[in-house]
């Protein structure tokens, strides 16, 4: 017998718990049978009774785990490409610290998530970049959430087509030829100066590529911090404000099956995206047989259960008046 749960401390410590109010409920009637008589017979058999659901109700506790059993267990895993916009305008203040130090921050709690997954990391504004290809290694992308900046990518204008462009070309030229379950996740305040949206969508479609969105900022917006100033809106040569712009980003969901999200300073759907992620099922990425012991720890509750519910339903007479 193999016991799953061999904690000696908390059994003394039951044990000596039980005797030492065992023994107060003998020293009381020890006390009684100075005055009336106790039929000292009907109060062994009570003694042995709950000793015994108490010695049961301990075996239980400690998980006896008798024979064993073949279990096969196996490694369910998912390719997310984590896509973040690294425009001039992710630097904006409508969320504190900044949309981009926000994200930064979100993204490192959220990738802990998914430790047996391989994530990567596109950045992108007018153009996307690797910043780090797939990988199972959750350091290195930690490692590279904390250099992201809007320095690493040229600042002449956001497409948002880009990113899911790449994404796509790199599920494609996948080494591996096994069928895997793939999603990228998409950060951005969702403004957009570029083309080929539509057929980028139909081929993620085609391939069953969902793209889980993320909307960062607000309806009002702000200035976008540039040097000591903030940076100028040329047609009309007053600060620049950026806003949220969610319509490309819900349709980009939409059309691809994913879901869309939000983060600002008052909503926050980190844990939905969390979910939503989770929710996909997996691909296999590998298995194996293991002897597992069996746990009766349920037949010894049960037999104490009942002994229990004998001794106070039906329980024995141990005064004679």
């Amino acid at each position: 017998m193999i016991w799953a749960y061999p904690d000696n401390s908390l059994m003394i410590t039951l044990i000596a718990i039980f005797v030492l109010l065992y023994g107060l409920y003998l020293y009381r009637f020890w006390k009684i049978n100075q005055k009336i008589t106790v039929k000292k017979r009907r109060l062994i058999w009570k003694m042995i009774l709950r000793s015994l659901y108490f010695s049961l109700f301990l075996i239980a506790l400690a998980g006896p785990s008798i024979g064993s059993a073949m279990k096969e267990i196996k490694q369910e895993g998912k390719d997310i490409f984590l896509a973040i916009d690294l425009s001039r305008s992710m630097n904006a203040e409508d969320i504190n610290p900044s949309r981009l130090q926000r994200v930064k921050f979100e993204l490192k709690n959220l990738v802990k998530n998914f430790s047996s997954d391989r994530l990567g990391i596109i950045i992108f504004s007018s153009e996307a970049f690797i910043q780090c290809p797939l990988t199972f290694d959750q350091n290195v992308i930690q490692l590279h959430l904390d250099g992201l900046n809007s320095g690493l990518v040229p600042n002449s204008g956001t497409d948002i087509a880009a990113p899911l462009k790449l994404a796509f070309s790199k599920f494609q030229s996948d080494e591996s030829q096994e069928p895997k379950s793939k999603a990228i996740i998409l950060i951005s305040d969702g403004e957009d100066f570029g083309e080929g949206l539509e057929q980028t969508l139909n081929d993620l479609n085609a391939d069953g590529i969902k793209v889980f969105s993320m909307g960062i900022g607000t309806a009002n917006g702000s200035t976008i911090p540039r040097g000591s100033g903030v940076v100028i809106d040329q047609s009309t040569n007053r600060p620049a404000i950026s806003k949220l712009t969610s319509d490309n980003l819900k349709k980009i969901a939409t059309d691809t099956g994913g879901g869309y999200f939000e983060l600002s300073s008052d909503q926050n759907d980190i844990p939905q995206l969390i979910d939503a992620i989770s929710k996909l099922e997996g691909t296999v990425m590998a298995s194996r047989t293991v002897e597992a012991s069996s746990n009766k720890y349920f037949y010894f509750l049960l037999a104490a259960l009942f002994l229990a519910i004998i001794d106070a339903i039906l329980p024995v007479r141990t005064l004679s008046l």
